[in-house]
């Protein structure tokens, strides 16, 4: 897999203040598997593998991008995070052997204010995520104080038990290296650290491209790590770890009644969660406009994401919400990764009704997309589906199709409907 610079930063100018570093990388784009021959592989851009379906929408550009890769971890953070979460005293027989190091990133960011932020996430947040080190974490968390009003009384969340020191410390579970992985993308010099030469600060590589400077995006990512080394969509003992700041939605299907579990939360400040959150740290900057929509500071929908460096003072934090689950057996028959325009014109029961009986990934996110369109989608959309090992087996009714079907009857004709 080739690592490419956002086209915003391979101008004459740039390139000559900010020459790039290429860095070693060990991820690919197939994910291994053993067989009673050995070991497989198996192609992560199949649409028999994940599907995926994109639309700008009625807007000018498209700002939604995702990515999938299969990751080397180290295993001792893989332990110590099944012990962490799970309570699961996890002990491979070999811990040099890339089946029990691999997990899978699927990844889903959604910009806003221009997508300089959410190409670079889709080129690199992958390859970030695999090679953050520890011994970064000192200066990482300097830098991140320094930013000011609400990040004075930031005390390092997941961070915590290396921001003094690196040496003698655990290894990074998985919620300290994407907490790492989202603060150094979207706040510290460390943006460029892969790329670029050490000492940077983001502040100055945004200055470069005044388009950036205003510009951010949300980001949802997805972390399969199978237990017994089989490829995710046949696993029966997979672990399920999602990071995610904004408002997309990870779904997952059960297979015996078809029923929804959301794995995220939308960020957005008059949710519980951001709105006390906010509130403890900054007071009330809560405003309503003349649609009904609460905006941060009278601007922002969403008031954790990635990039929005302006906003960063406010409350606007990278810091990622990460919850943990494991799939076992067949019990769950997939995932579904959304941007919020797909959510914001269906529910969740009915996106992962859509998909029920498609015979392929592929064909399941079109389904959803072809479906958020037809009820009058207008915003960047994008579907992500990842089969699990109970694909094809869920049983029980369809529980929206009588509500899907008023839905399009009512959308024909529509203004909305026309605009399409």
């Amino acid at each position: 897999m080739q690592r490419m610079v956002p086209l915003l930063f391979q101008s004459p100018k740039f390139l000559t203040l900010f020459p790039p570093v290429v860095p070693s990388r060990r991820y690919h784009d197939f994910v291994r598997f053993t067989t009673p021959g050995g070991a497989g592989r198996v192609p992560l851009h199949s649409p028999k593998i994940i599907g995926v379906a994109s639309s700008r929408g009625t807007r000018s550009h498209q700002e939604d991008y995702y990515a999938f890769a299969s990751l080397l971890l180290d295993p001792e953070g893989l332990r110590a995070s099944l012990n962490k979460t799970l309570g699961i005293n996890w002990t491979p027989k070999n811990s040099n052997d890339p089946l029990t190091r691999q997990v899978v990133f699927v990844g889903l960011y959604d910009g806003h204010g221009g997508s300089t932020v959410s190409q670079y996430l889709r080129q690199e947040l992958h390859g970030l995520f695999e090679s953050v080190d520890k011994t970064h974490i000192p200066e990482l968390y300097l830098w991140i104080k320094d930013q000011g009003g609400y990040f004075k009384r930031f005390r390092g969340g997941a961070l915590s038990p290396w921001i003094h020191q690196s040496n003698g410390t655990p290894p990074l579970d998985l919620e300290a290296r994407a907490t790492q992985a989202f603060f150094e993308v979207g706040e510290t010099r460390s943006f460029c650290r892969l790329m670029f030469t050490n000492g940077l600060s983001l502040d100055r590589l945004l200055a470069i491209e005044s388009e950036a400077k205003e510009c951010g995006a949300t980001a949802s990512v997805a972390i399969l790590h199978s237990l017994d080394t089989l490829p995710f969509f046949s696993s029966r003992k997979l672990v399920l770890t999602v990071a995610h700041v904004g408002d997309a939605r990870v779904l997952l299907c059960g297979t015996k009644d078809g029923i929804v579990h959301p794995m995220t939360e939308n960020h957005h400040p008059d949710t519980l969660m951001e709105a006390a959150r906010l509130r403890r740290m900054m007071g009330a900057s809560l405003i309503t406009d003349s649609f009904g929509e609460s905006r941060w500071m009278g601007a922002l929908a969403n008031t954790r994401a990635l990039g929005d460096l302006k906003w960063k003072p406010y409350g606007v934090t990278p810091e990622p919400d990460v919850r943990t689950m494991l799939l076992e057996g067949d019990k769950w028959a997939y995932m579904i990764i959304v941007s919020d325009g797909v959510s914001s014109t269906l529910s969740d029961q009915e996106i992962v009704d859509v998909a029920r009986d498609a015979p392929s990934p592929k064909t399941a996110a079109e389904q959803i997309l072809s479906y958020s369109e037809e009820l009058g989608g207008e915003d960047n959309a994008t579907v992500v589906v990842v089969p699990l090992s109970g694909w094809g087996q869920i049983q029980g009714p369809d529980r929206t199709r009588a509500l899907r079907e008023y839905r399009k009857e009512q959308a024909v004709g529509s203004e909305r409907q026309r605009r399409m």
